[in-house]
């Protein structure tokens, strides 16, 4: 049996916490014995998760009994770690404990220093602030989980779940995960290297001088949309207008219009039963094709999977 210990921080995100809770908790091994000895452990006796006052029976020297600690996110991840929770996770990274995070958990790794010179993904909002404080790391947003040997990571809420069922698969083999899965009813493997499913080419949340084009390209992407037709839209020279892309939103206008045309099949895909050719011509791509690749590349899954995942059969009203 392996002994796992959350983490429950100030502030934590209540999901988060019960994740591996729940998943580690439900693992039987096939003579029905439990496959792990979950632990809440904590630097307090009690901690707020949201609206929930959670109280904390086990204090931060369980991490040295646990064979894998889990550090769920916290609602501020830019709040400071406290120092004693970062020397625990320390020593317990020395001794080769597995650590592994959920969601934003991740920056509470990276200000442990955990994550230097690996790769690591975070929620795809917060990665690009993650990024931007952590350059040792090699953080990649578009993907569910991380698996360095002794440390991973998560992205957002679900993909949690499959980091935990990613652990109980090699602890374990993939009949006992597959209980575990059937248990929690999630599916049993979603590839860590899975993209999170969100276009993340939103306008950006900083000022910029592409306010007045950016809603254009929303309203006229389902157009054959040229360079020169985003220009003129922009006012700005073809070359203006892309410096100002890259500047600005780290694309060129082209990947900008193509992750709108993406986002906006999303929701048809999501919300209608038209075909896949059907949508193809409303958002905008030359061919049925070049549809599928583009939202191959940038989604991970094919269109179809992508509905079957986020509108699922309806049941015929006959039966």
């Amino acid at each position: 049996m392996y002994t796992a210990a959350v983490l429950a921080l100030p502030d934590a995100i209540a999901f988060d916490l019960a994740t591996p809770i729940e998943t580690f908790g439900r693992v039987r091994l096939p003579d029905g014995r439990p496959g792990y000895r979950t632990l809440v452990a904590g630097p307090e006796r009690s901690v707020q998760a949201g609206p929930l006052r959670l109280a904390i029976d086990e204090g931060l020297d369980a991490l040295q009994r646990a064979d894998l600690v889990v550090v769920p996110g916290r609602n501020n991840p830019l709040e400071p770690t406290p120092p004693d929770v970062l020397e625990a996770l320390r020593a317990a990274a020395e001794r080769g404990t597995r650590i592994a995070s959920i969601c934003v958990g991740a920056f509470t790794l990276a200000e442990a220093g955990l994550l230097d010179g690996r790769d690591a993904t975070t929620h795809w909002l917060a990665a690009d602030e993650f990024a931007r404080r952590y350059p040792a790391v090699r953080v990649n947003p578009d993907v569910l989980y991380t698996d360095n040997g002794k440390i991973l990571t998560s992205a957002g809420a679900v993909a949690g779940i499959d980091l935990c069922l990613h652990i109980v698969r090699n602890d374990y083999g993939t009949a006992v995960a597959a209980d575990a899965a059937r248990l929690a009813v999630a599916p049993l493997h979603r590839p860590g290297g899975q993209a999170q499913y969100i276009v993340r080419n939103r306008p950006p949340s900083r000022p910029t001088t592409l306010h007045q084009v950016l809603p254009w390209i929303e309203e006229n992407a389902y157009r054959d949309l040229s360079l020169a037709d985003i220009a003129a839209a922009a006012g700005l020279s073809v070359r203006t207008l892309t410096r100002r892309f890259k500047d600005e939103t780290g694309q060129s206008p082209m990947q900008w219009v193509a992750g709108v045309r993406i986002r906006q099949a999303q929701e048809l895909l999501e919300t209608t039963d038209h075909t896949v050719d059907r949508i193809a011509a409303q958002t905008g791509f030359p061919t049925t094709s070049n549809f599928r690749a583009q939202f191959g590349q940038v989604v991970g899954v094919t269109p179809g999977a992508y509905r079957k995942v986020f509108r699922p059969a309806r049941p015929d009203p006959a039966h």
